[in-house]
């Protein structure tokens, strides 16, 4: 089967993307909002004015578009003029909107217990994965990731790879979590991931945990708004309600580059400096130790 043509705009839209690395979500989406913009002009759209550019920001803000799908695309397009077509004097014209971000609502921890104790079979399997998640405070993308070797059961943490950014970082570990992810290994014994999808080579889809979480709410009697994200924020806002200090939950929540600024003026204690990803990072990757051994 041939190839559609690709356009030479496209093709250096692509190539500026490329060099700076963004991921293929991020992609796809530059991609689909210049498409729009396209659309909406009825031409190409490396021959848009400012009027045109300003219409469009007013034309999504009719069509109800939300404030995150607004600032979505003004990013694109910032891009798209900015670096693609080298015209800065466009991409001045776009602004971004700013609106109100409400706390997030979360779960009480007797609501989490239940949640995980009505987490779907096979085994251990689901009832791991939602633990991970609420036990560490991990997104659903980096919960589907992990591998046996990302389980340092001698450290007591959890090495996160290419987390949100693409960035690195280490997440806690407790006692209790490690007893249950070792239960779940010796039904499964995986060689490589830590849940496994039916193609044991592959690991499970963002999707399918997704799925489960709702399944497992459902069976607890939970709202149908919680999500693996919701116990990624129960986990910081319980660790907050037993008084635990504000700069350990900021290292065990942001990447990398977050965690050394504050470690440079924070002053941080011990125990921080346990949960910190230390300088020898590469040694440390290669040296990391199954917790299943």
């Amino acid at each position: 089967m041939s190839q559609k043509p690709i356009s030479e705009l496209r093709r250096r839209m692509l190539e500026d993307r490329a060099v700076r690395k963004f991921t293929e979500k991020t992609r796809k989406n530059y991609i689909h909002h210049v498409a729009n913009f396209a659309k909406f002009l009825g031409r190409s759209p490396d021959t848009a004015t400012a009027e045109e550019v300003r219409r469009f920001q007013v034309h999504l803000t009719e069509s109800g578009a939300r404030p995150s799908t607004l600032n979505s695309a003004t990013s694109a397009l910032r891009f798209f003029f900015g670096t693609t077509l080298d015209r800065a004097e466009l991409a001045r014209h776009l602004a971004r909107v700013h609106y109100p971000r409400p706390l997030p609502r979360v779960l009480s921890p007797e609501e989490v217990g239940r949640l995980l104790e009505a987490a779907p079979g096979p085994g251990l399997k689901y009832k791991a994965a939602l633990s991970i998640a609420y036990g560490a405070g991990l997104r659903a993308g980096e919960v589907v990731m992990l591998r046996i070797s990302d389980i340092d059961s001698k450290r007591m943490l959890i090495r996160i790879e290419q987390g949100k950014g693409r960035k690195d970082r280490h997440a806690m570990l407790s006692p209790h979590l490690l007893e249950l992810l070792r239960a779940w290994w010796l039904q499964c014994r995986s060689p490589a991931w830590l849940f496994p999808g039916q193609d044991p080579m592959l690991p499970i889809t963002t999707r399918q945990f997704n799925r489960v979480c709702h399944m497992a709410a459902e069976a607890a009697g939970l709202a149908t708004w919680v999500s693996p994200h919701t116990l990624r924020h129960s986990f910081a806002t319980h660790l907050l309600e037993s008084n635990t200090d504000v700069r350990v939950i900021q290292v065990l929540h942001l990447p990398r580059s977050s965690v050394r600024l504050r470690w440079l003026h924070g002053g941080y204690s011990e125990t921080n400096r346990q949960a910190r990803p230390s300088g020898q990072r590469k040694d440390a990757s290669n040296k990391r130790t199954s917790a299943f051994s």
